[in-house]
């Protein structure tokens, strides 16, 4: 069993994870998880727990670690994006289809506010995106 182990162990936690060195190596033969670190995804940092010393082994893990998570969960968003985009469409074939009138009166004006907001927020930054190119055109 303990070959099949890892070395570490990440704990997701909301903004990152709590991480812990496996060790199998003892006269029990239990797997025993000491916290070694934390890490925060949103600003990289790596603390160790307590005045524990991390080796350079761990912060390589480490960080290979919190690069593949941070490209795993930038995935996500998209997908999240495109998942957002089917349920519009829909939402679309639900108004036009079967909706009924008592449905559509509660639910009309939270999407009407919530797409205006989106379309505001889409057409802003479409048109910064394009902005750049229009300056060199000129």
């Amino acid at each position: 069993m303990g070959a099949d182990l890892p070395d570490y162990y990440f704990r997701i936690r909301e903004n990152g994870a709590a991480v812990f060195r496996v060790d199998t190596e003892n006269r029990q033969r239990r797997i025993e998880m000491d916290q070694i670190a934390v890490i925060n995804v949103r600003n990289g940092e790596i603390k160790p727990q307590g005045d524990r010393e991390l080796t350079p082994r761990d912060i390589e893990v480490m960080g290979n670690w919190l690069t593949e998570r941070i490209e795993l969960l930038a995935r996500r968003d998209i997908d999240d994006i495109h998942r957002a985009i089917d349920y519009l469409n829909l939402t679309t074939q639900w108004v036009q289809s079967k909706a009924t009138d008592d449905q559509l009166e509660d639910v009309t004006d939270a999407l009407l506010l919530a797409m205006h907001d989106l379309r505001t927020v889409l057409v802003r930054k479409k048109s910064e995106r394009l902005a750049p190119i229009k300056d060199a055109a000129s």
